[in-house]
């Protein structure tokens, strides 16, 4: 197993992108499984996108109910508890295009087929399994996840929740306050985390909704997107729950949410995709259409530059988010092979990539915000009024960076996970990082490269680039050693550095493979959003890398890093930006979509 890459390993091993997984791969089953859930999703979700508007709950759980009739909501379930039993890249793809009408569904969806089903199919015992999770897959029942309180939201583990063992040690009685409820409104079933006595950490619950055992709900809260997902605080007044509905074993409950949350995160990735793709596609229809001075604004380069950059993003967050999807999927299936369970190797082939989970769901999060914003922008007045679909896929965007863990608490993670691995020796990093300190001291090279093979360049940066966190994020390190999770702004730079490496690489991968195949003429626009995203990437790289180096080294050791910045940030050739937008916007304003 262990020539699989492991989770965090992109940035000292250099990847084949016949190695990586793109969307250009899906099987022919895979394709007639997107097409089923586009349509389901054209018809049922887009075609009454105002009924989400006017906060229609009811339809919200009847379009729910049809996606339980299609099996939609049993995808990732096992065969023996009533799901279809496919695979981890089949669970993203049905997110990625249910998710991308209405920020309502997605979320409906979202919680109930991630963290509100998957809990029990992870960590639940068969009986747990046997008696809930068929109801779960087919939507004869919905579920929900009650973690968040007043007072615990991104702590998740400071709940005080309470739940004590009745005198016969038959039931727990669970008291307590949970609140940002999705899906409360109309679920079945908790999976409820409380704490025992005074234990560390809290454990999980599966608890049926009924309201004669002390559960009682707000009303439904007014929020700035996502309207008709229902959202609502949940109260437990000596709620009964007998022993056999513990969900693991007790003080498990922290480990449960934050493997939830890790599965959620790359879903989370996948279920902005489509709206990126539905947005930008609008926009582009829309500026074909819109005349201005006697001239479609598509033709207008302040508008060419938004629809370059918007479909950049998306084929971006597209190309990471497969990529990620099936490395789980492969780890999964290695781990099966040897003999592992379904739940374990489910567990421990998304754990394994819980790095890539936080880099997606923080990158793909924001781009979809930005790309909302753009495609308002380009719609003018009309996309402020709420007769255009710009304006609710703006809203609906916000909460994205929020859920799941917010955007900077992913941040922290995603490097101090990274250095949780090199401590444990799974990610060398201290070799490749004196390697680059070596490098610093010697001599550079002034030979002139070979760079007439497509990406040459390009993944010359890309490791230059990878050098540069190494740099950085190494001298952080050995500065703070274990303090380091105190210095907060100097995480999250080197979060954003650790972001765009991976985002960046793995589009230039999906394209190289695509060119190898197709012909680098055929694919000249996707050439070019690769280019244009890593040119971006090296800016943001520049900057993030200048801030840290100048807050943490002085002297002598930040000049010598600060000129390795330098070094590393180089281009030998430098692509023509406007050049590159001119060539993708060309593409999308003929086809009239977003065509990739």
């Amino acid at each position: 197993m262990e020539d699989i890459t492991r989770g965090g390993q992109f940035l000292v091993k250099e990847t084949k992108c016949e190695n990586v997984f793109t969307p250009e791969d899906f099987s022919e089953e895979q394709l007639m499984m997107r097409d089923s859930v586009k349509e389901f999703t054209d018809k049922e979700l887009w075609a009454h996108k105002d009924k989400f508007e006017k906060k229609d709950y009811a339809y919200t759980e009847a379009s729910m109910r049809k996606a339980g009739e299609m099996g939609f909501l049993g995808i990732a379930v096992p065969e023996a508890y009533g799901g279809l039993g496919m695979g981890f890249v089949d669970t993203c793809l049905v997110c990625d295009y249910i998710s991308g009408a209405t920020g309502s569904f997605s979320t409906a969806f979202g919680a109930h087929t991630g963290i509100g089903t998957m809990p029990i199919t992870l960590y639940g015992n068969e009986e747990q399994k046997l008696k809930y999770v068929p109801k779960l897959a087919s939507g004869e029942w919905f579920g929900a996840y009650c973690l968040t309180e007043p007072g615990a939201g991104s702590d998740a583990n400071s709940g005080k929740t309470k739940a004590v063992l009745s005198e016969d040690g038959k039931t727990y009685s669970i008291t307590g306050q949970k609140m940002w409820i999705s899906n409360a409104g109309f679920c079945s079933l908790f999976i409820v985390f409380a704490r025992i006595g005074d234990d560390k950490n809290i454990t999980g619950f599966i608890v049926e909704n009924d309201p004669s055992n002390g559960i009682s709900m707000n009303e439904e809260e007014h929020k700035l997107g996502i309207r008709a997902s229902s959202t609502r605080q949940v109260f437990f007044n000596e709620t009964k729950v007998p022993v056999e509905n513990m969900l693991s074993e007790r003080g498990n409950g922290f480990k449960i949410a934050m493997n939830s949350l890790n599965v959620g995160r790359i879903k989370l990735a996948a279920a902005c995709l489509d709206a990126q793709r539905r947005v930008t596609e609008g926009a582009v229809k829309y500026a074909n259409e819109r005349v201005q001075f006697n001239t479609p604004i598509a033709q207008f380069g302040a508008i060419r530059y938004k629809l370059a950059e918007m479909a950049t993003s998306c084929y971006a967050g597209e190309s990471a988010t497969y990529r990620a999807a099936k490395a789980i999927e492969d780890r999964i299936n290695a781990r099966v092979a040897e003999g592992n369970s379904h739940q374990e190797a489910e567990l421990k082939g998304v754990e394994e990539f819980a790095i890539e989970c936080s880099i997606l769901k923080v990158a793909v999060s924001e781009d979809v915000q930005n790309c909302a914003d753009e495609g308002i922008q380009i719609f003018g007045g009309m996309g402020f009024s709420e007769d255009t679909p710009m304006e609710s896929a703006w809203r609906d965007a916000r909460i994205a960076r929020i859920y799941e863990g917010t955007n900077e608490i992913n941040r922290m993670l995603s490097v101090g996970m990274l250095i949780k691995k090199a401590m444990k020796g799974h990610v060398d990093l201290l070799g490749p990082a004196s390697k680059v300190q070596e490098e610093l001291m010697g001599i550079p090279s002034f030979d002139t490269p070979d760079f007439s093979e497509l990406f040459a360049e390009e993944k010359a940066i890309l490791a230059n680039l990878k050098k540069s966190f190494l740099m950085v994020a190494g001298g952080a390190v050995q500065k703070f050693g274990p303090d380091l999770d105190g210095h907060q702004q100097l995480l999250m730079a080197a979060a954003d550095m650790l972001i765009e490496i991976y985002m960046a690489e793995s589009t230039i991968l999906r394209t190289e493979k695509l060119a190898k195949k197709e012909g680098e003429d055929k694919v000249k626009e996707q050439i070019a959003m690769a280019k244009l995203y890593l040119y971006k990437a090296v800016d943001i790289v520049t900057q993030k890398g200048k801030e840290s180096i100048i807050s943490f080294a002085e002297g002598d050791e930040q000049r010598m890093m600060l000129m390795g910045l330098r070094r590393f940030t180089k281009y030998t050739n430098m692509p023509n930006i406007v050049a590159l937008r001119e060539t993708i916007t060309a593409k999308l304003v003929a086809e009239n979509s977003y065509c990739f």
